[in-house]
């Protein structure tokens, strides 16, 4: 019987196998990923400091955050919780694109660093209580980080949508922006799950304190229901409710920038 000779694939490392195939998953799904105004990939990482740590655990970021800039990555645009659900922090790790991020160039700079991060990475596990990662597609990174910049305060809403509604919310997250808009009111950037944690859909409202978010008081009812009306909505008073209809899960948090 003659012997099969094996094929050039089968000849391949099994590593760099495991990572051809994750890389071709990668690009199929990129292909499924909605089309909109988000364009740009990140990781959003939610973390609960461990009982006493949150100081630590912010200076240990502080000094992480050097060692991916050495590996070519791109630092986070992060805010501290201020009232609201149970995260201390959410960090943005921008990474554009998953082809983009698990480049082979990029890989071997990050192995290059790794020895040198490894004794911080575990610093950070040991400050942290609880951790929990979504991918999303949000703004351009240059946009964002423009209005990171200028801001002091944050208004975060995540969302678990109800099935079959994903389109719904997402036309009902743009009608308040073209909302605030009108109102001359800072609009929210919107992040669409592509996969991870089980949120669908969060926005960030970006201030530049709290005085600034709270100005919306202030605003004329006549005003406030022109500027509904003119964005799709019945009046203002339903923008609440319509937006309920569409959820299943609703966390609001306040947060503040990191010194």
């Amino acid at each position: 019987m003659r012997e099969r000779r094996s094929t050039a694939w089968e000849r391949t490392p099994r590593a760099r196998r495991v990572c051809l195939l994750i890389l071709l998953f990668f690009a199929a799904v990129g292909r499924c990923l909605p089309t909109g105004a988000e364009s740009y990939l990140y990781r959003a990482t939610l973390v609960q400091a461990a009982p006493g740590k949150l100081i630590d655990l912010i200076d240990t970021y502080k000094a992480f955050f050097p060692t991916l800039t050495a590996s070519g990555d791109e630092p986070p645009i992060w805010m501290r919780h201020s009232q609201g659900d149970r995260w201390d922090l959410l960090l943005l790790f921008p990474m554009e694109s998953y082809a983009e991020f698990f480049r082979s160039e990029r890989i071997a700079r990050r192995r290059t660093e790794a020895s040198s991060a490894a004794r911080i990475q575990a610093k950070l596990r040991e400050n942290t209580a609880w951790q929990e990662d979504v991918f999303v597609e949000g703004p351009p990174l240059k946009e964002l980080r423009g209005r990171a910049e200028k801001a002091g305060f944050f208004h975060v809403e995540m969302f678990e949508v109800l099935p079959g509604r994903h389109g719904d919310l997402r036309r009902e997250r743009e009608m308040e922006n073209a909302y605030l808009k009108r109102l001359g009111r800072p609009e929210n950037a919107i992040f669409v799950r592509e996969s991870g944690a089980a949120w669908d859909l969060f926005t960030v409202g970006f201030y530049r304190d709290l005085k600034h978010y709270a100005e919306s008081a202030d605003i004329p009812e006549s005003d406030q229901e022109s500027a509904a009306r003119a964005a799709g909505f019945e009046s203002a008073r339903v923008i609440g409710p319509y937006l309920r209809s569409f959820i299943h899960q609703h966390h609001d948090t306040l947060a503040i920038a990191v010194k």
